[in-house]
């Protein structure tokens, strides 16, 4: 029967060992680009809000219709019969030469389209939050089954032993319950691990859109870089002016503005170029009357001023007022949501530095004291749950080490997103940190 020592040390290697062909965090990425649903929502959004600038652009090109009508027609005039045929096409041209509206509505229009634009950065943004965040849940609750199956195997050690001292009369039946006391503990902590690890595998699977199996582990060697600048508040001034959603905010603000300037123009004359050409002919339609055939054309100004619509114009320029204001406010906010988060990042990063630094001494503490118990337990100094407290101990400070640097991963990859800077690149930057297929 293997030493204790050496049972720990295959379970250790088994456990932390990278299955081959596991998918990392790129490949992920890659899946959730082609087959998330959001993000493809956010996609044929964009390519929806592109349409704003040819719309925009009609309302100062020129206006083409054409028409054509025929009619037959059946005439009775004193008891006679006459029948004939009247037919005629026409086609007219409009360029608005002073519509101050269709100008406004052209700026809104580009306004729409670069919102359109940020807001599609955004999505692609949070696809790249939302995929990290899942792998790396799926990853701690990984190890966070490794933490609880070790215990187990431990506990199993320990029950084993406690029913042979028992039998020989070396130990007393309380240490057989403690021990089987842990066991049904760690067999309960087993399932809620397992059921853990399932809800966070297929959370990942939403987002992918299939099961991307096994996925590759953070190298137990990488190292987590400090944010540069090392300063909280060029990143603060960063996101208050450069952040996504704040970005899309002010096009809605600026759009807004410029829509008091159309609704003021509803009392503005408009002034257009017109030009028509047009034939029609007809059957005489007076006995006696000979066939009429009429060519007609036309070009010229028209001037149109409104001088009294009810109220709508003013009701529509105090409801621009309202929305503009509203707009500012939304911009406000969104200068101010981005700098929070800017800080909460940054701090999650720094703290979480700190924390794995910590975690990464206890964890030589933790096997340093782990190495002594053992030793004293052979030689008769420290009895088996001493062995047990010590190894569950190095178990959960393994697992709050990895969730620590997963914590700390992400919190970089938001600091990036909060300054609007986060792209494709860190996710390959972080996908080098992870272990080799």
């Amino acid at each position: 029967m293997p030493s204790m020592k050496k049972l720990t040390f295959l379970l250790s290697v088994a456990l932390l060992a990278v299955p081959a062909g596991a998918a990392d965090l790129a490949q992920v990425y890659d899946e959730a680009l082609r087959n998330d649903a959001q993000y493809a929502a956010a996609r044929a959004t964009v390519e929806a809000g592109r349409e704003k600038a040819p719309q925009g652009l009609a309302g100062l090109l020129p206006t083409i219709a054409a028409g054509a009508s025929t009619t037959a027609n059946d005439n009775t005039y004193n008891d006679i019969d006459r029948r004939f045929n009247s037919h005629g096409y026409s086609i007219s041209l409009t360029q608005p030469l002073f519509r101050w509206q269709n100008y406004v509505q052209y700026g809104q229009a580009r306004l729409q389209v670069a919102q359109a634009e940020a807001s599609f950065a955004q999505a692609r943004q949070e696809l790249i939050l939302r995929v990290a965040q899942a792998y790396f849940d799926v990853l701690v609750a990984q190890e966070n089954l490794r933490a609880v199956q070790a215990s187990k195997a431990s506990i199993v050690q320990q029950l084993e032993l406690a029913k042979k001292s028992f039998e020989v009369g070396t130990a007393t039946i309380t240490d057989t319950h403690e021990a089987q006391s842990r066991f049904d503990l760690a067999s309960a902590q087993e399932i809620a691990a397992q059921s853990d690890l399932e809800v966070k595998q297929h959370a990942l699977r939403q987002i992918v859109g299939k099961d991307v199996g096994a996925l590759a582990d953070l190298r137990p060697q990488a190292v987590l870089t400090p944010p540069q600048p090392a300063g909280m508040a060029p990143w603060v001034d960063a996101a208050e002016k450069d952040s996504l959603a704040v970005q899309v905010q002010q096009a809605a603000a600026e759009i807004a503005e410029k829509e008091i300037e159309r609704s003021r123009a509803g009392h503005y004359p408009t002034l257009d170029a017109v030009a028509s050409y047009g034939e029609s002919a007809a059957g005489a339609s007076q006995f006696g009357a000979a066939r009429s055939e009429i060519t007609s054309r036309s070009i010229g100004l028209q001037l149109n001023i409104p001088i009294y619509q009810g109220g709508a114009v003013n009701s529509k320029v105090r409801e621009a007022h309202a929305n503009r204001d509203a707009a500012r406010a939304g911009l406000e906010n969104a200068r101010r949501s981005a700098a929070q988060g800017a800080r909460q990042s940054y701090l999650g990063v720094v703290n979480g530095l700190a924390q794995v630094r910590a975690l990464e001494a206890a964890l030589v503490s933790s096997t340093s004291a782990l190495e002594s118990n053992r030793l004293g337990y052979e030689v008769g100094v420290r009895i088996g749950i001493d062995v047990l407290n010590a190894e569950q101990q190095l178990y959960q400070t393994r697992r709050d080490l990895a969730r620590a640097r997963f914590d700390t991963l992400l919190a970089q990859l938001r600091l990036k997103a909060a300054v609007g800077t986060l792209g494709d690149d860190d996710v390959r930057q972080v996908n080098a940190l992870l272990e080799s297929r």
